[in-house]
């Protein structure tokens, strides 16, 4: 009997405890099932395609703009040089963005009395053409004087037509190259300086410049045999019958030839 009333008045106690504990909410769903949820972010990101496809279409609609200007009165050179996306001298501000494929925005500008000069406002990716990225433009009286392009090898300036064309480009190129050697060559480098001297010679070859340049590092580096060669090829570029027959037009390597000439009797003598 004890045990009975014991094991009831337990489970009366449960019961009772159960009465006083928490209830719990059944959970029910913030969204329902397949319900996609948007965030800020989503909308920041919308927002911001928009915005860079009204700014596409914006930049789209100047440079049609700016071509359409450039191609109004430009002579047959400039306009094949607009359609190639090349600069040229000649051209006026709205060609040079035009041929560019860039906008005002794109340029700082500076200077007065009929000169200025366009420089890019970002150094690292500027405007450019087909050819390189640009440095610079000078125009004059609203007409382009001369660019630079950036180049692995430096700054090469285009001040002429002929300075455009693939010949002017290798001789920019190959005097660089030899001016960059003969620093190496005054610095008493001269494995250094006959790389560039090399290099030039190839870009722009057969040009007496560059042999007698050759010749001179050979020379210096007690190596008669080659310095000989050289030399000797150095006066036959030069083709000496010319040199009397247009006298002032060879003046520049005079000396140079006096040089040569000496240079090859002792070499040939096995001297120094």
């Amino acid at each position: 009997m004890m045990k009975t009333s014991t094991i009831s008045a337990l489970a009366l106690a449960a019961l009772a405890a159960g009465g006083c504990a928490p209830r719990m909410r059944p959970v029910r769903a913030i969204q329902p099932n397949g319900a996609i949820v948007r965030s800020t972010q989503d909308d920041d990101v919308a927002r911001a395609r928009a915005e860079g496809s009204s700014e596409r279409a914006r930049l789209a609609t100047e440079q049609d703009q700016v071509m359409g200007s450039a191609l109004a009165a430009c002579t047959p050179m400039l306009c094949n040089a607009i359609a190639r996306g090349e600069l040229a001298v000649g051209m006026t501000r709205e060609q040079v963005l035009a041929a560019t494929h860039s906008s005002a925005a794109a340029w700082d500008e500076r200077g007065g009395g009929g000169i200025a000069t366009l420089s890019p406002r970002d150094d690292a990716s500027g405007p450019k053409d087909v050819v390189s990225q640009i440095a610079f433009v000078t125009l004059e009286n609203g007409r382009v004087a001369s660019y630079a392009y950036r180049e692995p090898q430096g700054v090469r300036v285009v001040s002429s037509a002929a300075d455009a064309t693939a010949g002017g480009q290798a001789r920019a190129r190959a005097g660089q190259l030899l001016r960059e050697g003969d620093e190496f060559a005054l610095a008493g480098d001269f494995d250094r300086a006959l790389n560039y001297y090399d290099r030039a010679d190839i870009i722009q070859p057969d040009d007496p410049a560059t042999t007698l340049r050759i010749a001179r590092a050979l020379d210096k580096q007690l190596r008669p045999y080659e310095a000989l060669i050289r030399y000797q090829l150095f006066l036959h570029q030069l083709e000496i019958e010319r040199i009397h027959a247009y006298g002032d037009a060879y003046a520049q390597y005079g000396a140079a030839v006096a040089e040569a000439r000496s240079r090859i009797i002792v070499l040939e003598r096995g001297g120094r």
